[in-house]
C-alpha cells in the first residue's frame, strides 16, 4: 500500500517538503494543505513587485511555472486544517474533511504580530504577509498619498523603498535606536537609512506611539516624544510569531516554535515540521529562522525524512532584501555580541562586514556585494582561517583565499 504523506501549509517549507517527499518515495500519495485559494506562490515580491506593480503572486508560483501539480502532488486549497487526531493519524479541516496520513509535515509558518494600537480590522491600517493583504495595500498607494510604517525591519523597509518608488510620501517609525537593528552592524544600518532618506523617505527612530486617532480624513498619530503625524494609510512592520496554534493543541512539543530534532521529527514519531514555526537545533542552542532559504532547505529535509530517509538538517542560514538598487545579503550564524568585527569598503563605497569566531568566519553581510557573499559562504562551510586583516583588504579577493 502507497504510504500517504500529509502536509500542511504552502509556504516555501510546505512546498518543498511535499515535493522532496514525492521525489523521494515516487509511490506515496502526497497531499499539500492549503488554507489558501491558490496556486502556492512566493512571499518576497509581495513587499516589491507586487506594490510596485512590476508582478502579480501568480506570476512567481512556488513550485514552478507549472504548478505543484506537475510535481505528482495533490493541492487541496481552502483547507484550513483544525485539528490533528493523533490517534487516528488524521488531519480535520474547517470543513470537516479528514486526511489520514502514515506521515505528517506541518508547515504553518508565521502569522503577523498585531499590535494592540493597530488592530487588524482598523480602516486605512495594513499587514502584509498574503497575496490578498499586498493587493489590498497596493490599491490605497498612490502618488501624493502620506503612508506611516510603523517598524523599521526588513519588511516595513521594503515597503517604505517599494511606495517611495511610486511617489508616495512616506515616513517610519521605528522604536529601536536606529533601523535593522536585528539585522545588521550600525555602518550598514546607516548606509541604508541614508539611502532610503536620499528617495525621500522621513525616518524616525527611538520613536513609540502614544496616541492613535483615527477620523474621516486619515489617522494622526502622536509619539511619546511629542512629534505629530498625519496618515493616510498605516503598514505595520512589528515582525511575526510562529503559527503553533494546531501543533499545541495536538499535544506536540513547543517552546516559541514548534520543537523538533535535526531530521525535522517532532515529539510525534509520525509528524515532522519545518520552516518559519520551527525551533530546531542550532550551533548554539534551539533556535529559530524566518527566511526563504531557511524554509526551502529545511523543507526539502523534513520531505525527504517523512518519506523515508534519514538526513541531518544542517544548512547555513543566509537571507537577502531588495530596497531600491540595493541587494542586501547575508550569510551565516551571526553572534549577539560577536568577538571580532571586519568591515571592508568595496568599490563604490559598498559596505562588507565580517564577523569572525576563532579565526573563521561566522557570518557576513553586505550590499551589492554578491561575489564576495557567495565566497565567505564556501569560507565558512569549509571552516577557513583567515587573517582579519586580509578581509579587512578589499585588494585581496576573498575567492582566492579558498585555497
Amino acid at each position: 500500500m502507497a504510504k500517504r504523506i500529509v502536509v500542511v501549509g504552502a509556504g516555501p517549507a510546505g512546498v518543498f517538503a511535499a515535493i522532496e517527499a514525492k521525489r523521494t518515495d515516487p509511490v506515496a500519495e502526497v497531499t499539500l494543505l492549503s488554507d489558501e485559494g491558490c496556486e502556492p506562490y512566493e512571499k518576497p515580491p509581495l513587499s516589491k513587485g507586487v506594490l510596485t506593480g512590476k508582478s502579480l503572486p501568480e506570476h512567481a508560483p512556488t513550485a514552478g511555472r507549472n504548478g505543484i501539480a506537475a510535481h505528482d502532488v495533490l493541492l487541496e486549497c481552502g483547507a484550513c486544517c483544525t485539528a490533528i487526531d493523533r490517534a487516528a493519524r488524521a488531519v480535520v479541516t474547517s470543513s470537516g474533511r479528514r486526511f489520514s496520513y502514515d506521515a505528517l509535515i506541518l508547515a504553518p509558518g508565521s502569522i503577523n504580530r498585531e499590535l494592540p494600537q493597530w488592530p487588524v480590522a482598523m480602516p486605512r491600517v495594513h499587514y502584509l504577509r498574503t497575496e490578498k493583504e499586498a493587493r489590498s495595500l497596493k490599491s490605497e498607494l498612490a502618488p501624493g498619498k502620506r503612508l506611516l510604517i510603523i517598524g523599521g525591519g526588513l519588511i516595513g523597509l521594503e515597503v517604505a523603498a517599494s511606495a517611495a518608488v511610486l511617489g508616495v510620501k512616506t515616513t517610519v517609525l521605528e522604536v529601536g535606536a536606529r533601523i535593522l537593528a536585528r539585522v545588521c552592524d550600525e555602518e550598514t544600518g546607516t548606509f541604508v537609512a541614508e539611502t532610503h532618506r536620499r528617495h525621500g523617505v522621513d525616518l524616525h527612530t527611538g520613536e513609540m506611539i502614544d496616541e492613535v486617532r483615527p477620523h474621516d480624513a486619515g489617522i494622526d498619530v502622536t509619539t511619546k516624544s511629542g512629534k505629530s503625524f498625519t496618515a493616510d494609510v498605516v503598514v505595520v512592520g512589528a515582525g511575526v510569531k510562529p503559527n503553533i496554534a494546531l501543533a499545541a493543541a495536538a499535544g506536540l512539543e513547543t517552546d516559541d516554535g514548534i520543537l523538533v530534532d535535526e531530521h525535522c521529527r517532532t515529539s510525534d514519531p509520525a509528524i515532522f515540521a519545518c520552516g518559519d514555526a520551527v525551533r530546531f537545533p542550532g550551533p548554539a542552542g534551539p533556535i529559530r529562522l524566518e527566511n526563504w532559504r531557511h524554509a526551502q532547505d529545511h523543507g526539502t529535509i523534513a520531505g525527504r525524512n517523512a518519506a523515508g530517509v534519514v538526513e541531518t538538517y544542517k544548512s547555513l542560514p543566509s537571507f537577502w532584501s531588495e530596497q531600491y538598487d540595493l541587494y542586501i545579503q547575508g550569510v551565516g550564524w551571526p553572534a549577539a555580541q560577536p568577538r571580532t568585527r571586519v568591515h571592508r569598503t568595496v568599490e563604490g563605497g559598498r559596505p562588507l562586514v565580517f564577523e569572525l569566531d576563532q579565526g573563521m568566519i561566522a557570518y557576513a553581510m553586505g550590499i551589492n556585494v554578491q561575489r564576495d557573499i557567495a565566497a565567505a559562504r564556501r569560507l565558512i562551510e569549509r571552516k577557513v582561517r583567515i587573517d582579519a586583516a586580509a578581509l579587512a583588504d578589499p585588494s585581496r579577493p576573498l575567492a582566492a583565499m579558498l585555497g
